[in-house]
């Protein structure tokens, strides 16, 4: 399916993608790494970003899927032991 949208509505729609890499080629990537089903998912959900009201620039397809579901691709200093909170006391 992304192979006839590049061929087909692509071209159609010319070259103003809000985002690096572009939504075919992160499916692309997404699905590779994490395979149909999640890679689907993620494509979506970056398809779903791309709005004009939405965010613009160098998006990736993340890293890895860490043991708490988050798939930011951001890493956890301290391996998650750390209390990082912002203006709390102890």
């Amino acid at each position: 399916m992304i192979t006839v949208y590049r061929y087909t509505v692509s071209p159609l729609l010319g070259k103003n993608c809000r985002y690096l890499p572009t939504c075919s080629d992160y499916a692309y990537q997404a699905i590779d790494r994490f395979g149909p089903f999640k890679g689907t998912w993620l494509a979506l959900r970056r398809i779903g970003r791309c709005h004009p009201w939405g965010g613009e620039g160098y998006d990736p397809v993340p890293d890895r899927v860490d043991n708490s579901g988050d798939i930011s691709g951001k890493r956890k200093c301290c391996n998650g032991k750390a209390d990082h909170s912002v203006g709390q006391k102890k």
